[in-house]
């Protein structure tokens, strides 16, 4: 039997035009149905896709199709996260505006989703660069100022002098700038923060009732927030009428402090204004950089004072007081005191500056009176030593007895204390959205009239100066007041690009509200988001700002959101291995050939050296553009290969035979639907045939709707090639009856819709005369067909396939054994044999071996 290929090329454009031209997947603006919106991180405009974008999008994708074909209102929309450094380094390098870069960009990545038909509802369509989205941040700005949710401070930065921005600490990677990679410096500047510690604790509770987020990523948010029960102590200074703050999760080893250490910013720093060797170590601990992982990987230093502190409980006992670089004044109150026995970095600052190692928790199994610590701290549990009324108590009941006594004796009181810190937003850079204040002579906050918004980027900008472009314009800065005529200066400063991204699901269910930013109705209806996909290293900074920004932009109004995603799902990088030529330097594999086992050059045929598997990055070029591959397979072969080899939480590697396989498993789905409409009307099943292909569709429909619901995709695509697999077997045998066939390809095609929906929708026109597969009700599986199921069992005789016993799963061993030496070819294979052993792998395979 003759059969065309099936030609991506030409189907894939047919059924595109057809979805956009009808616009299938735009969401109803009724409000009767169910609804469902999923969301897939909004990429930033970098200028193509690539294959993490490919594998991201049709996650979201196959369960926006299902939701459709479930009967739901869905919503699946796309837009651009499209401020940012990036377009002003394009700019300076290109020079190219960055408006110009960003916009050519958007237009090309648009081109190649398209080419892989997702289903995105493109009249929601937003950029963050786009001043009828920008106006409105502009406009939340404003009214978070009037919450006094925003505010003005002097503040030490993490400054990035590269990029020559700020970094908030969770753009700091091993004290490097997340973009640039150049090291951060310390430097003080005037900022604007979000006050984000004002939802510390809410933030932190509501943790518990994400049910649908992976455990990893609300153990990284409750370890970013930090909350610590514990107490403030207030120790007094010797000989002078001062008192120094600490809080302490910890006040159960207060009676092995031996030193205080203080931030360089800390208050009793201005004793030290004009000493120069203070001012040197200062500098020296600005470089240190202002991040736990900075602080851990330097030297611990420090800067010993003239003061004395008392110790709170030991009288006429003093502690000597440092100011260190592993201090820092945005974390508690900037102080700490030191336990060097029982914390490794006050014992490694002891041990350096000769200080006294005073033992007060020793294990519970051990003799107390030969327990001492040399160079290694000990952090465990234990029994209190050395401390007077605390001797002999565990640490829990130890920490309640001091907290109590410290109360009693008004020594401090009971706290808790979050790592949380307030979210710096300002930048000094031109593309990002203008923060709407001004200033007057004074130096005073006049916040731009909200009729007067959006502040708009000045088109006529000049790159060739270091520093922030806006601070240098002639005249942007310059402004009025529309009330009293007096002279303004503009902020120059941006919004950090996360606000941007903070916000934008909210605006997508009211995209084309031009008055608010997005309208009460609507919000009521869509949020919160149903399914959220992205990538795990968003899973502090992106989804905590977005939990904040929803939780404070809504807070006393009609329609207050507390949770914004209900489900989340960190999707796996895509890899492939890394080719290095003999300069050491990176090349792309489409320059590599293969050959007799040996990697080579394709220009010179030099030997390439063969790296590891590594997430696809431009920078080590083991990248694959995703149009070529559209171009030589299709896109329903690409989307089905991002969804096949591994759990969709996990690394997928990509390679040429598995993209090659995924496009021969396209083509046999035509194959099939072609032989399907080529069955002559005289073939007939017989009533078990019938029965078994009833059977297996049916549990392939439970069993495709479990794996959908459960993101287990690439177990959905097993159970498919298992179903395909039989169906094309009775159709070579000629055992297939048409009717009872269309029917089970029927329900086929529906459930294999969101994965290929290219593929899906031409074999169902040519089936069954129509176009509306997208319609289609999603079916469902009956329960009773199925209950009986049987299984085929593998019957191995000393290791070598010798027939097959079909059984329900789950039977006794004793049993299946008892039923394989029933069957005649088995009984006349081991006839006058004595079976030495018996092997069984449950619901797979007997192994009888004899001898």
């Amino acid at each position: 039997m003759h059969i065309e290929k099936f030609n991506p090329s030409i189907v894939d454009k047919k059924w595109q035009k057809f979805w956009e031209d009808n616009k299938i997947f735009h969401s109803s603006s009724s409000k009767n149905q169910p609804k469902y919106y999923c969301l897939e991180m909004f990429p930033y405009p970098s200028g193509k896709i690539h294959m993490g974008h490919v594998r991201n999008y049709t996650l979201g994708d196959v369960i926006a199709n299902y939701k459709r074909l479930k009967g739901f209102n869905v919503l699946h929309p796309m837009g651009w996260d499209s401020f940012g450094m990036p377009a002003e380094n394009a700019a300076i390098q290109k020079k190219l505006h960055p408006k110009e870069w960003t916009l050519n960009n958007i237009e090309t990545m648009k081109c190649q989703l398209k080419l892989l038909g997702f289903s995105i509802d493109w009249e929601r369509e937003i950029s963050t660069c786009d001043e009828n989205y920008y106006k409105h941040q502009q406009k939340f700005f404003l009214d978070l100022l009037k919450k006094g949710l925003v505010y003005k401070k002097e503040s030490q930065v993490n400054w990035d002098p590269v990029d020559n921005t700020v970094l908030a600490n969770e753009q700091v990677i091993d004290g490097k700038g997340w973009r640039s990679g150049a090291p951060v410096v310390q430097k003080k500047l005037s900022q604007w923060f979000f006050k984000i510690t004002a939802f510390a604790e809410e933030l932190n509770s509501s943790i518990n009732t994400l049910n649908e987020w992976p455990d990893k990523v609300k153990l990284m948010q409750k370890n970013w927030i930090g909350k610590s029960v514990g107490c403030e102590l207030y120790f007094k200074l010797k000989d002078i009428n001062k008192k120094i703050n600490i809080f302490t999760t910890r006040p159960d080893t207060i009676f092995g402090a031996t030193f205080l250490a203080l931030a360089v910013d800390h208050p009793l720093s201005k004793k030290y204004i004009n000493n120069k060797d203070y001012l040197n170590f200062k500098e020296n601990c600005y470089k240190t950089g202002n991040t736990d992982e900075a602080i851990a990987k330097t030297e611990k230093i420090g800067f010993k004072t003239n003061f004395k502190a008392e110790h709170p409980f030991i009288k006429n006992k003093t502690l000597p007081i440092f100011f260190s670089n592993f201090v820092l004044m945005e974390y508690g109150s900037g102080a700490i005191f030191g336990c060097p026995a029982h914390d490794q970095r006050d014992l490694d600052f002891a041990l350096k500056y000769k200080l006294d190692v005073i033992p007060v928790i020793a294990p519970s199994d051990q003799n107390i009176s030969k327990f001492y610590i040399k160079d290694e701290a000990y952090t465990g549990d234990g029994i209190i030593i050395n401390s007077d009324f605390l001797n002999g108590l565990n640490v829990s009941d130890g920490k309640e007895k001091i907290i109590k006594e410290i109360e009693k004796k008004k020594f401090g009181t009971a706290k808790t204390s979050y790592r949380l810190r307030d979210w710096g937003i300002s930048r000094q850079r031109y593309w990002g959205c203008p923060i709407p204040v001004m200033y007057n002579e004074k130096n005073e906050v006049i916040p731009v009239p909200e009729n007067e918004l959006p502040v708009k980027l000045p088109s006529d900008i000049n790159f060739d100066q270091p520093g922030n472009p806006l601070d240098a314009h002639p005249t942007w800065k310059k402004a009025k007041c529309s009330k009293t005529g007096k002279s303004l200066i503009r902020e120059t400063d941006t919004l950090d690009t996360f606000v941007d991204s903070s916000w934008y699901f909210l605006r997508f269910c009211s995209s084309n509200s031009n008055k608010k930013g997005f309208l009460t109705d609507d919000i009521k209806y869509w949020m919160p988001v149903d399914q959220y996909i992205g990538g795990v290293e968003h899973a502090i900074l992106h989804l905590l700002y977005s939990r904040f920004f929803a939780r404070a932009i809504t807070k006393n109004t009609d329609f207050e959101i507390k949770e914004p995603f209900k489900g989340l799902f960190t999707q796996g990088m895509v890899c492939h291995k890394t080719f290095k030529n003999k300069e050491n330097e990176w090349v792309f594999p489409e320059d590599v050939i293969e050959k007799d086992g040996q990697f080579y050059e394709k220009k010179t045929m030099n030997q390439i050296q063969v790296g590891s598997s590594e997430s696809m990055s431009k920078s080590k070029k083991n990248v694959i553009d995703p149009q070529t591959v559209i171009d030589l397979y299709g896109a329903d072969a690409v989307r089905w290969f991002v969804l096949s080899d591994s759990p969709p939480d996990r690394d997928i590697q990509w390679s040429e035979e598995g993209i090659s396989g995924s496009y021969k498993f396209i083509q046999k789905i035509w194959s099939v639907s072609e032989m399907i409409n080529k069955i002559e009307e005289k073939n007939k099943f017989n009533n078990l045939e019938t029965l078994q292909c009833k059977k297996l569709i049916n549990i392939l429909i439970k069993d495709i709707t479990y794996n959908i619901e459960k993101f287990h995709f690439n177990v959905a695509i097993a159970k498919f090639y298992e179903f395909i697999n039989f169906m094309s077997k009775l159709l070579h045998e000629n055992k297939a009856e048409k009717d009872i066939f269309k029917d089970i390809f029927k329900n086929f095609l529906i459930l294999i819709y969101p994965f290929t929906p290219h593929v899906a929708s031409e074999c169902w026109e040519k089936n069954f005369k129509s176009n509306q597969i997208h319609t289609s009700k999603w079916p469902d599986f009956d329960s009773e067909i199925i209950k009986d199921r049987t299984i085929n069992i593998v019957i191995q005789i000393n290791g070598k396939k010798k027939s097959l016993i079909n059984m329900k799963p789950n039977q006794k061993e004793e049993l299946i054994f008892s039923n394989c030496l029933k069957i005649d070819k088995i009984k006349k294979l081991i006839s006058e044999k004595k079976i030495i052993k018996k092997i069984y792998v449950k619901n797979k395979l007997v192994n009888i071996v004899v001898k």
